[in-house]
């Protein structure tokens, strides 16, 4: 049975469960709260925005509800914890903190594991996100879109990144993941984890020569004065997830479930592209700004150095194994 098959069946039982659990009462008038962790006019936050207008209104006001931005609901890991609890009905997350919830998450936080973004779409929208989909369902979270983070690249004030012998010596900001800090050990660099706001007045004052991350985070920080160089490795396309309490769910006609999937999937796609738009802007203005860009050419030399990483993945976690190779097989 494929993950796919297998997928379909464990949403096939939960659309059986949801009917027995709304037999003598339906779902109708029912208000929804929605964590989200971003400011009201982040790609994310009008996505979900989106995805709850088009749910409200296929269901004709029988599913209606509230996103409350900004984390006001609390942090991202007692959010999720919360989600799986039924306190709060959906959300938009990171897989990469998810793993402590969802084992199979953490696969998405292996550095080269998708080769570019497209692929990442094409897989989360295929098997390896049914997989990691039927992960979450076991642990009380219905995946309904699979949402765009970008992809994180580094960059630092010394030099270009072309290789991975140009890491060496290098001082990297991570964040605190034993995965980020072995990446770039693998590369015989110095990993400093480090709070994210201290990262621009640490390559000031040379505390760390550089940092990863994705375009509209090195802008929106102005990391970009102080580490010119910005080297496109796209080692870490992590994508997020906008998720539903499987406790939700359940109290859902098989209609709004269907709906509910459609809206999710529809949102998915408009973050996207809301996402893209968001990237190119910023990588305007980096450039504008004096910051040069490189890209790279051949990923593999990279992605070869990253051995002893899987193999103390894989060693700690034999059960991802296919999973794992499924992602590192795919076209």
């Amino acid at each position: 049975m494929t993950f796919i098959s297998k997928f379909n069946t464990a949403m096939a039982g939960a659309v059986v469960g949801g009917c027995l659990a709304v037999a003598a009462t339906t779902a109708s008038a029912a208000e929804l709260r929605g964590w989200n962790i971003h400011v009201e006019d982040y790609p994310v936050s009008i996505a979900m925005e989106s995805f709850m207008a088009e749910v409200a209104e296929k269901t004709g006001g029988e599913v209606t509800g509230k996103i409350y931005h900004n984390g006001v609901l609390g942090n991202q890991p007692d959010a999720i914890e919360q989600i799986r609890l039924g306190v709060i009905d959906f959300g938009e997350f990171s897989l990469g903190p998810m793993g402590q919830s969802v084992p199979e998450t953490n696969v998405v936080s292996l550095p080269f594991i998708f080769k570019s973004i497209p692929q990442m779409y094409k897989l989360m929208d295929g098997e390896v996100g049914a997989a990691i989909g039927e992960g979450m369902m076991a642990k009380g979270m219905v995946p309904l879109g699979w949402y765009d983070a970008g992809a994180r690249s580094f960059y630092n004030s010394k030099t270009p990144i072309n290789t991975p012998a140009d890491v060496t010596g290098l001082k990297v900001r991570v964040m605190s993941n034993d995965l980020f800090v072995k990446m770039v050990e693998s590369m015989d660099g110095n990993a400093t984890p480090m709070a994210f706001g201290e990262v621009y007045q640490s390559i000031k004052t040379g505390v760390v020569d550089g940092a990863e991350n994705n375009p509209p985070s090195y802008e929106s920080t102005n990391h970009f004065e102080v580490a010119k160089y910005y080297s496109l490795t796209e080692h870490l396309i992590i994508p997020e997830c906008l998720c539903m309490s499987l406790k939700t769910w359940e109290k859902m006609t098989p209609e709004q479930q269907a709906i509910l999937k459609e809206a999710g999937q529809k949102s998915a796609n408009l973050q996207r592209e809301l996402w893209q738009a968001r990237e190119a802007a910023s990588m305007e203005k980096v450039q504008a700004g004096g910051t040069i860009v490189n890209t790279i050419a051949d990923k593999a030399p990279f992605q070869a150095a990253m051995a002893p990483v899987y193999d103390s993945f894989l060693a700690a976690n034999p059960d991802l194994t296919d999973l794992v190779n499924m992602i590192r097989n795919a076209d």
